[in-house]
C-alpha cells in the first residue's frame, strides 16, 4: 500500500458506505474499511477521527459554501434570492462521485439510527449555516432561521431527485435544488 495516495478519502468514504450497506454500520471496523479503500489505519486516521465521521465527511466544506454563496449574493437579493446563491455555490461543488454515492448512502443511513442520528444533525448544521450567514447580511432572525431551514429542505429535497435521476445525463445538482426551493417558496406562499 503505498502512502499518501491520491483520492484515499475518497476511497475511504466509498468503501465505508459500502460496507455499512453490505454488513451494517455496527459490524463494519476501521480496518476493514481501510482494506477495503486499499490503505492503512493510520492514513485512515488522517483524515477522519472514527468511522462515524466518515458519512458527514463534507459537511464543513458544504456548510461553508452555503454560506459563501449566501455571502456574495447581490446586496438587493431577498433572503431567499441570497439562500439560491448558496444552493447554486454549494451544488456547483457536487459532481458524478457524490451522485453515485447517493443511493449507498441512502441506504446505509437507512438502516442505522446512529447514522440517522448524524444525517439529522447535518442538517442542523446546514441550516445554521445558512441562517448565519443571512444574519450577517442584516436579515432578522426569525427570517433568517425560516430562509435556512427552507434552504435545507430544498437541498435535500433536489439531492434526493438528482441522486436518483439518469447517472449518465449531465444536468448539474443546482438545477435541482433551485427548483425544490421554488417549489418551496410556492408552497409557503399558500399556507396564507
Amino acid at each position: 500500500m503505498g502512502r499518501w495516495e491520491p483520492g484515499a478519502r475518497e476511497r475511504l468514504v466509498m468503501a465505508a458506505v459500502d460496507l455499512f450497506t453490505e454488513q451494517g454500520y455496527d459490524a463494519t471496523t476501521v480496518a476493514q474499511i481501510a482494506e477495503r479503500a486499499g490503505v492503512t489505519k493510520s492514513t485512515f486516521f488522517r483524515h477522519f477521527p472514527d468511522k462515524r465521521e466518515l458519512l458527514v465527511a463534507g459537511q464543513e466544506t458544504l456548510s461553508r459554501l452555503l454560506a459563501e454563496g449566501i455571502a456574495e449574493a447581490p446586496r438587493d437579493a431577498s433572503p431567499l434570492e441570497a439562500v439560491a446563491a448558496g444552493l447554486e455555490r454549494a451544488s456547483s461543488a457536487m459532481g458524478p462521485m457524490n451522485r453515485e454515492l447517493a443511493p449507498r448512502l441512502k441506504a446505509a443511513v437507512a438502516a442505522s439510527a446512529e447514522l440517522q442520528e448524524r444525517d439529522a444533525l447535518k442538517s442542523v448544521s446546514l441550516a445554521a449555516a445558512m441562517t448565519a450567514a443571512l444574519v450577517a447580511r442584516g436579515v432578522p432572525d426569525p427570517t433568517a432561521a425560516l430562509a435556512g431551514e427552507l434552504g435545507v429542505l430544498a437541498f435535500k429535497r433536489g439531492y434526493a431527485e438528482w441522486s436518483e435521476g439518469d447517472r449518465d445525463a449531465k444536468d448539474g445538482l443546482a438545477e435541482y435544488t433551485l427548483a425544490a426551493l421554488d417549489e418551496l417558496r410556492a408552497a409557503s406562499a399558500s399556507l396564507g
